[in-house]
């Protein structure tokens, strides 16, 4: 995969994360909303500045990022949630999913890079560890 096409995929991946972590963020219920709900929310803003992060990497090197749900869903990794009765455990394992599917495809990104002095590789090494850290608190919470 060329790199404009692995940036687009992992720009894609990050909107369609967003929109799903938005509708847990609506829609977690149970013992878990107050802890949920609010968890939700630093992951949405966290992926509306990292979403914007790459688009503005992929026009500084002189590409055009996607920029439609058509085209974010077409080329995502990640695919969008459509059951509205998920329990919390439930949006928990699937956000696992999807974050090692993101720091997967950040690893590839950077191995791209390697050997060149593309910043697009110091981009994504910075985000590894933040996603490292998060998927280790949502396994800590499955248990």
């Amino acid at each position: 995969m060329d790199k404009l096409t692995a940036l687009n995929t992992q720009l894609a991946n990050w909107s369609v994360l967003y929109v799903k972590l938005h509708k847990f963020h609506w829609y977690v219920q149970g013992p878990e909303f107050f802890t949920l709900h609010t968890k939700f929310e630093e992951f949405y803003e966290d992926a509306t500045a990292f979403t914007d992060e790459i688009a503005e990497r992929i026009l500084t090197i002189g590409e055009k990022p996607l920029a439609t749900m058509k085209d974010y869903l077409e080329s995502s990794q990640i695919k969008e949630c459509c059951c509205t009765s998920a329990t919390g455990k439930e949006m928990v394992q699937a956000l696992v999913a999807d974050y090692e599917t993101i720091v997967t495809s950040s690893r590839e990104i950077i191995a791209s890079c390697e050997g060149s002095d593309d910043e697009t590789a110091d981009l994504f090494r910075g985000k590894i560890g933040e996603l490292e850290k998060t998927l280790w608190m949502l396994k800590a919470y499955l248990g």
